[in-house]
């Protein structure tokens, strides 16, 4: 959930914890805000180092997610890629509000900002993506934009497709196809135990 800064003073939730204990003092909205960016920053210097300087390539996946109080739209990149330990790592390289219209030219422009940011445009082994045709088009896009050179085997792995998105769909219609079915049995078997009940409601006067 989004919360603002400023709610902590629009609360007062300050005075509450100054009556539980008197002695601590809750730092300001503005101190929390730079607190807050100065952990930002140092973890993204710990993660782009980490990043940079790994010698294997990346795979990205990235998603839009709306928020479900604000009904924003917000981009996910995650890189993954194996250490020189050979440890699997995931890490979040941007979460960032995208305004609407989520064209394919806005997410293009987006993720191509976020590899460019993050000096690993030349890295990339695949993108993963949901199988919709806006991600189609924006991963060919961003084909264009990128140094085919650069990508594994002539490119013939930079857009897959997330399988678990496929799989829900499937699912998806599937349950659509069964649904005059399941709602019959749902029926039948509610029937059943309403009749269970009476039964016992009859035992029990008996």
């Amino acid at each position: 959930m989004s919360i603002p800064f400023q709610l902590w003073t629009m609360l007062d939730l300050g005075g509450n914890s100054n009556a539980l204990q008197p002695l601590f003092k809750v730092p300001c909205r503005n101190t929390m805000k730079a607190e807050i960016f100065k952990i930002y920053e140092y973890q993204r210097g710990k993660t782009m180092s980490l990043v940079v300087s790994n010698a294997s390539r990346l795979a990205i996946t990235t998603d839009m997610w709306t928020s479900s109080n604000q009904k924003k739209g917000f981009m996910a990149v995650t890189a993954h890629f194996i250490d020189d330990s050979w440890t699997l790592q995931s890490r979040i390289l941007r979460f960032i509000y995208v305004p609407c219209p989520h064209t394919k030219e806005v997410l293009c422009d987006q993720l191509l900002n976020c590899l460019m940011d993050w000096n690993i445009d030349m890295k990339i082994s695949s993108i993963t993506v949901d199988n919709c045709s806006t991600n189609d088009a924006m991963i060919d896009l961003l084909w264009d934009k990128l140094d085919s050179a650069s990508l594994m085997l002539g490119g013939e792995l930079f857009h897959m497709r997330c399988c678990a998105h496929i799989l829900n769909l499937i699912v998806k219609d599937g349950l659509d196809v069964i649904k005059v079915g399941t709602e019959k049995i749902r029926e039948l078997i509610g029937q059943h135990h309403k009749k269970e009940r009476k039964n016992l409601k009859k035992q029990s006067a008996n």
